[in-house]
């Protein structure tokens, strides 16, 4: 095998991996995990601490529930989130780390970057 290439037995499901991916692609979401990356949190908490409408976090919770990458457990009248799999904090540190060492280059991709900072390499 060339020097660079991937071996297709160890990327998986690639359709699998497009589907986690896109369902990180949120900012909401993404502040959703980054949140219960520090801890358990009910939906007022969330609601509190994100800014967001109590909806708004119900749904999101609702779809990272689907996917597999958050679980609650029932405490009294309300529900306490988690981070489903360890291995998802693994991989935001790495999604940090790959951000820090291109120096937020995505930021400025002209299909998925940042609103504002497409602007600014147009011009």
């Amino acid at each position: 095998m060339k020097s660079g290439s991937v071996d297709p037995a160890v990327c998986g499901n690639v359709d699998a991996a497009t589907a986690l991916f896109h369902s990180l692609s949120d900012a909401t979401r993404l502040a959703i995990l980054r949140r219960l990356a520090g801890g358990e949190a009910r939906v007022v908490d969330l609601t509190g601490e994100l800014g967001l409408a109590q909806s708004t976090v119900s749904a999101h919770l609702a779809c990272l529930r689907d996917c597999g990458l958050v679980d609650f457990r029932p405490q009294g009248r309300a529900s306490v989130y988690r981070l489903a799999r360890p291995e998802l904090l693994e991989m935001l540190r790495a999604a940090e780390a790959v951000l820090e060492a291109t120096g937020n280059a995505v930021a400025l991709c002209p299909n998925y970057g940042l609103p504002d900072q497409r602007k600014k390499v147009a011009r």
